[in-house]
């Protein structure tokens, strides 16, 4: 199948702003300073528990604490287990499929995070579990708090659930890089302030966007990643976001008549669009003048402009339009 210019320039924008977000995500993760008076080398910070989340609430917007740059989770080793132990494969395995069909829609089918649970193979909690001794009281309790349900399983799926989970912390600790999932905390390293001087200064995004109307409540529409994306690529068609709007095209025929209609095709001979009654026509480009109205063009030429500051610093700012 061979692709229109338009087609192929979509494409290759959404892959790029996909590899784009995950480059910043890693670089940001990686030039992250040690927290001054944080935890020794290798160990984890003091104040946190289970899924890995901070004691004492979320970082202020910009993500910064005391002047300095947010940490991001994906940046701190793992917590070692505590007491190393093995189980019976068949144990593990009998694990596993209940694990995927009762767990995995909150922390992954591998138990490295999902929709709304932690990264289990990161967790201090499973570390410093011994055959389920705090493993098991979470899963029958729950955690209310953190709006996870108590589960009834018997002795038997309970030991599975141990067994699956310490194993997969094992084969974890084997993957190469410390990265696996996007925690929010990923994404709160910019400056809010500086990523609103660059939105209606050098990044030119006030001459499309106001906060006051297009994006007012943005990040109450977006959080996270998803608000990550949406900026980079709003072409993108993730969960909650709104069909994009296809590019425009006025094309000025030789007699000096002009047709206006959604973008059909385009390369370099021919230019096609399909007009307000739903009629396709086409030209030959040497035989017409045209212009195209792409919405999105500006974020994607951004691509090619932003630093990894810049990125964060705008996200920042985005994150403060609730």
């Amino acid at each position: 199948m061979q692709l229109s210019r338009s087609q192929a320039r979509v494409l290759i924008a959404t892959a790029a702003a996909a590899v784009f977000a995950a480059t910043f995500i890693i670089s940001s993760t990686a030039q992250a300073p040690p927290a001054q008076g944080g935890a020794p080398a290798g160990q984890p910070p003091a104040g946190r528990a289970g899924g890995g989340q901070p004691a004492g609430g979320q970082p202020p917007v910009g993500g910064q604490r005391g002047g300095g740059r947010a940490v991001s989770p994906a940046a701190q080793r793992p917590p070692e287990t505590a007491t190393p132990q093995t189980y019976p494969e068949e144990q593990v395995t009998a694990g596993r499929g209940l694990f995927a069909a009762q767990c995995g829609f909150c922390h992954g089918r591998d138990g490295m995070g999902g929709e709304t649970g932690p990264d289990l193979t990161r967790s201090e909690l499973v570390a410093a579990d011994v055959r389920g001794d705090k493993i098991v009281p979470v899963i029958k309790n729950g955690r209310p708090e953190k709006k996870m349900p108590p589960f009834n399983f018997s002795d038997t799926d309970l030991a599975a659930l141990v067994a699956f989970i310490h194993d997969a912390k094992v084969k974890a600790g084997t993957l190469e890089g410390s990265r696996r999932t996007v925690d929010l905390a990923d994404l709160q390293t910019g400056n809010a302030q500086a990523g609103q001087q660059y939105f209606n200064g050098p990044g030119g995004c006030a001459k499309c966007h106001s906060p006051g109307s297009d994006l007012a409540g943005v990040a109450t529409r977006y959080q996270g990643l998803a608000l990550f994306q949406r900026m980079l690529n709003p072409t993108g068609r993730g969960r909650g976001t709104s069909a994009p709007r296809l590019p425009e095209v006025t094309v000025t025929l030789a007699g000096g008549q002009t047709v206006t209609g959604r973008l059909a095709y385009q390369d370099e001979f021919t230019i096609a669009l399909t007009d307000s009654g739903g009629t396709n026509r086409s030209w030959p480009t040497s035989a017409v003048k045209y212009k195209v109205d792409d919405p999105y063009e500006a974020h994607f030429a951004q691509l090619g402009k932003y630093s990894n500051a810049d990125v964060h610093n705008v996200l920042a700012y985005l994150q403060t339009l609730k």
